[in-house]
């Protein structure tokens, strides 16, 4: 099979990684890449929302296959885009529609679906941008901490959790006057706060049947200790030990079920993935968030926990023929590490050349905001690296990941030191 991977980040590096492993893979693309594809695949410089090229080149290279990565085409609509052209609509595509992306696209839209079809989610009100005074008359109804989300697309970073009355007010007025986050804070959601432990739960479904992927759990805050503003990711780790067989299954019956069966009853064709960020409160699960692809740095974790053909399990769903698959998990811990630039996630560098990457025999490392320069890695982003160890337990997986981390390094560089550390006393 000739396969295109859509996007530029970590993400799309481990599932290059993990689809060359196939027998199945004949050429591998990925659009536009990053200096880690490179090595694995062959980079085509098209962004990622350019569907007419990405369009031309998937006709030109005989492309069997296209995985979206990022959730900006999606929620443009790349897959409406190939299914209306005749030259493109046999071509096989994981990623949903523009309408499913909406789970991801608009959280107000995510919040009403789980509303309607009874999926357990904190309580919240929506408000325009035109009722900046009604929302702060609404906090003071609230007791703090107070949740409040960007409607629309924020690459990770469009969630305030205020401490008090008078930080959620700011926040407010920067959010729906000030448009800190653009369109995207339109809308914005005030949501009641959830006091639990997160984790990242992912399904691969073809708008019928699913297959649960390994879970993770994501690190979102800059500084150790979660505190500082809100990133991408700076790490993640899988799996979760308070992700027992008896709350997994709590999370299928009451989450994964009626997300899908929603789908389908709302004349969703749904097809890709679906990340559900869930909080478990008290041993109950409450979804915070739905995204419509795989989560970053959550992906590189759990493409080492996957055994067997990945691609196999990626073209079935494509073809809507998942009735039956299933997926073999490698019962190891998996950490990752993100490295970022200095100044992530607010203003930083771009163009520092990074050494010792030859000396990470610890850890498998995953590129996101990296580029080739006459023949040196070079930043290219605010997180760069992904460095993600192995092992028989938490501790050693971390102690993997962290002596790859100590060999690598730019100016600036920055990473968390305590991936991992709040689970080893589960």
């Amino acid at each position: 099979m000739n396969i295109l991977i859509i996007g530029n980040g970590g993400r799309e590096h481990a599932f290059a990684w993990k689809i060359r492993q196939s027998p199945d893979c004949d050429k591998l693309f990925v659009a536009p890449g990053n200096a880690g594809t490179a090595s694995v695949a062959t980079n085509v410089a098209i962004a990622v929302d350019d569907f007419k090229e990405l369009g031309s080149f998937c006709i030109d290279q005989k492309i069997d296959l296209v995985v979206v990565g990022p959730e900006v085409p999606l929620v443009k609509g790349i897959r409406d885009y190939f299914e209306a052209d005749k030259a493109l609509s046999g071509i096989l595509m994981v990623g949903p529609g523009k309408v499913g992306a909406q789970l991801e696209g608009s959280k107000d839209f995510s919040k009403q679906f789980m509303l309607r079809h009874n999926v357990p989610t904190a309580g919240a009100k929506t408000f325009f941008s035109s009722q900046s005074e009604e929302a702060q008359q609404y906090v003071n109804t609230i007791q703090p901490p107070i949740v409040l989300k960007a409607d629309g697309l924020a690459a990770g970073k469009g969630v305030v959790i205020a401490q008090s009355v008078a930080e959620a007010k700011v926040a407010i007025r920067e959010m729906l006057e000030e448009k800190k986050f653009g369109d995207a804070s339109g809308k914005v959601l005030i949501e009641e706060f959830l006091n639990g432990i997160e984790l990242s739960v992912f399904i691969l479904t073809d708008g019928n049947d699913y297959v649960i992927l390994p879970e993770a759990k994501d690190y979102k805050r800059i500084g150790d200790g979660d505190t500082g503003p809100n990133t991408g990711g700076m790490g993640s780790i899988s799996p979760v030990p308070f992700a027992s067989p008896s709350f997994m299954k709590k999370v299928e019956e009451r989450v994964i079920k009626p997300t899908v069966d929603g789908l389908k009853k709302e004349g969703i064709n749904y097809n890709g993935f679906i990340f559900i960020g869930l909080m478990n409160v008290g041993g109950e699960p409450y979804v915070i968030e739905y995204n419509a692809r795989m989560g970053d740095p959550e992906t590189q974790s759990v493409m080492m926990r996957i055994k067997g053909d990945f691609l196999e399990l990626l073209t079935a769903c494509a073809k809507a023929e998942l009735k039956g698959k299933s997926l073999v998990t490698d019962p190891s811990f998996v950490s990752t590490v993100v490295m970022a630039a200095g100044g992530y996630p607010d203003h930083y560098q771009k163009g520092e050349i990074i050494s010792g990457l030859e000396n990470t025999d610890t850890a498998q490392v995953f590129h996101a905001g990296t580029k080739i320069n006459d023949g040196k890695i070079i930043t290219d982003g605010g997180r760069v690296l992904a460095v993600t160890g192995k092992g028989k337990t938490i501790s050693e997986a971390m102690l993997n990941s962290y002596n790859s981390v100590k060999k690598i390094s730019w100016e600036g560089a920055q990473y968390r030191k305590d991936i991992g550390k709040d689970l080893l006393d589960l």
